[in-house]
């Protein structure tokens, strides 16, 4: 039996610390991990549980990240609730068994703390990982500070290992500026966190010997179309209920309350920016700062990335006049994959919203409030028009002359 661990209320926790504490929280069986910048504390600090007899479970250091998720894909098809954690070139590395993991329908979590792709050689964060992993049909949920990477490991695991799911799940978080960013963070005791999540009740699992189960199997063209429609995408889209669900039991819980799509200031919005991550609470404090000028400025967060909120986001916009997609990874030629979204969204729909992409923040490069406020200037020109009277793409905060696709 594990020691329990005593917490305040509220602890200083960074990202890092907070998903590591998740993790142990709900007592993972196996934590198979490779470290790399700036998730190596997540693995660390549960190495260190482990260690000191806060976990039941086992602690795997394999020889690379790839070696991680395969050794995770078969803990999982063991039985086992498991876990890991990566970044930026490991999570390239881990790619091709991420593929494996959710055809296979095994209920891993992994903590994404999300940096830039190389090279050139970056550590610092931006989302060419998190956008490289969205067609591998895990579940992407999207912290903006350390209370939600803490959360989210919960709702994580409620909704993956939940037996109408049974999908792999992320959680990521801006590398660095949450990773390694110091806040307060409100916890939860040991009991009621591990009664959240619940006893893990593994389903086709290879050791049950009186049910023998295949993984992995080959399909070729008689039943592959199907298994990726059917077993995968169909599921995909049925997600959203199921963790609408998830965070309406963690705010009775803890009384934090969490949406698929986050919006602030959007009733009477005119102008609204789309973004992820860090950018959030940024985006938020300018838009507050444009309103007192007269702008009627709101801000729209995607807490879920995959499953796509289609119709959540739809109904949040519908109404405004000028939308900005912020996009944190390059697109080399051609627009963001948020600006993609985001119009697959809108196209069928009656709204007439002028829809522009900045690509902002690669390698770590900061978002400032006065780089918002120009956005947010942007907007109130394309709303007052009623068309794109700036560039359609834009890149923020680039050195030397202006840049774009478009």
């Amino acid at each position: 039996m594990a020691d329990t661990m005593e917490l305040r209320d509220i602890e200083v926790w960074d990202g890092n610390m907070a998903a590591s504490q998740a993790l142990r929280q709900v007592q993972v069986d196996v934590v198979a991990a490779y470290p790399i910048t700036p998730s190596t504390p997540i693995v660390e600090n549960y190495a260190g549980f482990t260690a000191n007899g806060y976990v039941d479970g086992e602690f795997v250091m394999t020889e690379s990240e790839h070696g991680a998720m395969s050794c995770c894909i078969g803990a999982a098809a063991a039985g086992g609730r498991v876990a890991t954690a990566t970044s930026s070139q490991g999570f390239a590395l881990m790619v091709e068994t991420l593929y494996s993991a959710s055809g296979m329908r095994l209920p891993i979590v992994l903590n994404v703390v999300n940096r830039a792709i190389g090279a050139p050689l970056n550590v610092n964060g931006d989302h060419s990982d998190m956008y490289m992993g969205r067609d591998s049909g895990w579940i992407q949920l999207d912290s903006y500070c350390p209370q939600n990477a803490y959360d989210l490991n919960f709702i994580a695991f409620k909704v993956s290992e939940d037996h109408d799911v049974r999908l792999p799940a992320m959680v990521h978080q801006d590398g660095f500026m949450t990773s390694h960013t110091a806040q307060g963070v409100h916890t939860i005791s040991d009991e009621d966190a591990f009664n959240f999540v619940g006893v893990y009740k593994p389903m086709n699992d290879m050791l049950d010997l009186d049910h023998p189960v295949t993984h992995g199997v080959q399909t070729e063209e008689d039943w592959h179309f199907e298994h990726k429609a059917r077993q995968q995408h169909a599921l995909m889209t049925a997600v959203i209920p199921k963790i609408q669900a998830a965070f309406d039991d963690f705010e009775k819980l803890t009384g934090r309350k969490y949406n698929i799509v986050e919006s602030y200031d959007m009733e009477d919005a005119e102008v609204a920016v789309v973004c992820m991550g860090t950018s959030v609470e940024t985006a938020r404090e300018v838009a507050e700062e444009m309103r007192a000028q007269g702008i009627k400025a709101g801000v729209v967060g995607i807490r879920v990335f995959r499953p796509w909120p289609l119709e959540q986001l739809a109904a949040v916009l519908k109404d405004v006049k000028a939308i900005a997609a912020l996009d944190r990874s390059s697109p080399h030629g051609t627009v963001g994959a948020l600006f993609n979204e985001i119009s697959g969204t809108l196209f069928n729909t009656d709204t007439k919203a002028v829809l522009t992409n900045y690509i902002y923040g690669l390698g770590g490069r900061d978002l400032t409030k006065a780089h918002l406020v120009s956005i947010y200037t942007d907007l109130k020109a394309n709303a007052d028009a009623g068309k794109v009277t700036t560039p359609l793409q834009q890149y923020i905060g680039l050195r030397g002359p202006k840049l774009s696709f478009f």
